[in-house]
């Protein structure tokens, strides 16, 4: 059987859509859509998931970590293959799947921030066939983010990111460790903190790490305690009050669409447009008009 490594089967299998050019740090997402066939894999550095997305199951024959499986592959089921393990996979049919690969040593970071014990000896396992909800709900908003012609923010795919790197060091891990959750929400002082920096600073790319790193907090615990403070996540605030910055200078001001659209950290008038009417139900045009 012929070995072939990783660059050779990124050029055999060119994926019809990546998140390669999109910015997004620690996390590479890939829809590959393939005839019937055969490959290998090898990623040094990475995680990686498959999450199938084919409409009728597809018989597999995997083999990683010295264990081999074969069966049907259906929609929303997923195979998980640690860094530095070969992956080898044959398909008899069309084959359509989301490819997921996580950095590593950001799961080392996540783990060193969210657990009481330590992050070294974590050992991610091989997985060929599961089915997982939480897995699956991040693998459809990656997916319909990478479909997206306007990228969004890094704090969206950042705080995914998170999610999906703290439910592996939970659920699939060789000794599952104990991570601690702080009930109550982020104290009033601090989050004003957050919230006025988010206020002053909507023009810019803001990232999650950002936030956190404003309370001195994991990225994962920030997250969770801004929700609960506030009912809606860092993400959704920050959309909720671009939109509201550019209601007020649509209707303030005569400043084109497009100028008003960077001003509050939207990539393009049709990036605003997108979101605009996602929220409000109409486009900037039409908000202004009335």
């Amino acid at each position: 059987m012929k070995t072939i490594i990783p660059h050779q089967i990124e050029c055999a299998r060119l994926p019809i859509s990546s998140s390669r050019d999109r910015g997004w740090e620690t996390i590479l997402v890939q829809q590959f859509q393939n005839p019937a066939g055969e490959g290998n894999f090898l990623h040094h550095d990475e995680h990686t998931l498959s999450f199938s997305l084919s409409p009728r199951p597809v018989r597999m024959q995997q083999t990683q970590a010295g264990k081999t499986f074969s069966g049907l592959f259906g929609k929303g089921h997923i195979s998980i293959t640690p860094a530095q393990v070969p992956f080898f996979a044959r398909w008899d049919s069309d084959d359509r799947y989301l490819q997921i690969r996580i950095a590593s040593q950001f799961i080392q970071n996540v783990a060193r921030e969210t657990i009481d014990s330590s992050p070294d000896r974590l050992e991610l396992l091989t997985e060929f066939r599961v089915r997982d909800p939480q897995i699956e709900a991040i693998a459809m908003m990656l997916l319909s983010e990478l479909q997206q012609e306007n990228p969004g923010s890094r704090l969206y795919i950042e705080s995914l990111a998170n999610v999906l790197a703290v439910h592996l060091i939970r659920q699939y891990t060789a000794v599952k460790p104990h991570i601690p959750l702080y009930e109550g929400g982020l104290p009033q002082r601090e989050l004003m903190q957050v919230l006025d920096y988010i206020h002053a600073h909507l023009d810019r790319d803001i990232k999650l790490s950002d936030l956190a790193a404003l309370l001195e907090m994991s990225q994962f615990h920030f997250s969770r305690s801004f929700k609960q403070a506030i009912g809606t996540t860092p993400y959704q605030y920050l959309l909720q009050q671009r939109i509201e910055r550019a209601k007020q200078l649509l209707k303030q001001s005569d400043r084109s669409i497009v100028d008003i659209a960077l001003s509050c950290g939207f990539n393009s008038h049709s990036h605003l447009s997108q979101q605009f009417r996602q929220v409000t139900g109409m486009t900037p045009k039409t908000y202004r008009a009335e």
